[in-house]
């Protein structure tokens, strides 16, 4: 129920920053530099498609990638002050949960709670 709510907050996110959302969850991914490799794995994509949204990122001036200190064949990925401030961007769009959760009492979402935690506690 709330993996299918999230295209509303998708939608509005792309809206507010200009940007198709894979894009965005590029972005999201790069808390720290990263590889690319690693940046595919966090995307959860394979390395041409990570290359094709980390090239169009920095046409935009969101990411610009220098060389690896440790390793000569690999590129690190860093997000740009631009690219922070999109970030700040997607964190101000409200992410609203659904309708069914909204509508619950607090006795629901405690029951709803502990239940949860029962299950993943095994």
């Amino acid at each position: 129920m709330v993996m299918d709510s999230r295209g509303d907050w998708r939608r509005s996110v792309s809206e507010a920053t200009g940007l198709p959302f894979t894009r965005v969850r590029a972005l999201k991914r790069l808390g720290a530099p990263r590889t690319m490799a690693d940046l595919a794995e966090r995307m959860g994509v394979d390395a041409p498609a990570a290359t094709v949204a980390v090239n169009d990122l920095e046409e935009r001036g969101l990411v610009l990638r220098r060389p690896h200190p440790d390793n000569r064949r690999a590129k690190l990925v860093e997000l740009t002050p631009a690219g922070r401030r999109v970030l700040a961007t997607v964190h101000a769009v409200a992410d609203r949960p659904p309708a069914g959760l909204a509508a619950l009492g607090e006795d629901d979402l405690a029951a709803l709670a502990a239940l949860l935690d029962r299950i993943t506690a095994q």
